[in-house]
């Protein structure tokens, strides 16, 4: 059975912690985030909150009902973050070139926080801002509804899963870090035109761009791609 989360004003009346705490919902994420930043998600339990918290685990679900809903309110978090101080110009190919980014960096910040969440679905405060952020931008700009959806669900995809990849190989140890770099010049800038030739001419290119994350390039073709939709929808009258 779920356990009851106890309403937020009655969480603050709680006593402190055994060190002088209050407790909050933004404390104990941003202490599930520094367990994740130090150990990964496995190192993420009840009881080594208990312990960075200095309260009986049993007190965190007055706040959260499990550990999954606190994995959905740090990815909600994680999201706040993003949208901290930003504000939207009118202009919306900029906006959303912002917001991506910044979501993209927010998530990539805590890389083992990113590989738990990216994947989810909060339905949270953050979230719902974000969504409604990016569908105001696109309907703002014109686009119809049918394509201001389908654009939404690309923009948010690409920019998680982007976020997920480039986290995952944050996360590595360092060593494999640098080994999987060292590859592109090791392995690919080695290889002879005659077999390869190809990689053999992008080698020096290869080996400079797949250190970096293509997040940048993806996010400015998809929105090269909504700006001719939108220039096609206007020179046929497609636009409501």
């Amino acid at each position: 059975m779920a356990k009851q989360v106890v309403p937020e004003e009655k969480r603050r009346r709680r006593r402190p912690t055994r060190s002088g705490t209050v407790l909050s919902e933004t404390l104990i994420v941003d202490a599930a985030l520094r367990l994740l930043r130090e150990h990964g998600s496995a190192g993420l339990s009840a009881r080594r909150l208990g312990l960075a918290l200095d309260c009986d685990p049993s007190t965190l679900y007055r706040y959260f009902r499990g550990m999954d809903e606190l994995t959905l309110a740090i990815g909600d978090a994680l999201i706040g973050e993003a949208l901290r101080g930003w504000r939207p110009t009118g202009e919306w190919r900029a906006d959303l070139h912002a917001v991506g980014l910044r979501i993209h960096a927010a998530y990539v910040a805590h890389p083992q926080a990113a590989q738990l969440t990216a994947s989810r679905v909060t339905g949270r405060a953050n979230e719902l801002a974000a969504d409604e952020a990016v569908l105001d931008i696109l309907r703002n700009a014109g686009f119809p509804l049918p394509d201001t959806v389908r654009i939404y669900h690309a923009f948010i995809d690409q920019t998680l899963a982007f976020a997920a990849l480039d986290a995952a190989s944050l996360a590595l140890p360092r060593a494999a870090q640098r080994a999987d770099d060292a590859i592109w010049r090791s392995t690919y800038a080695r290889l002879p035109a005659e077999t390869h030739p190809r990689i053999a001419e992008a080698a020096p290119l290869l080996s400079t761009r797949m250190v970096t994350s293509a997040y940048p390039t993806a996010l400015e073709m998809l929105l090269d791609s909504a700006q001719a939709r939108l220039a096609a929808l206007t020179a046929t009258g497609g636009l409501p």
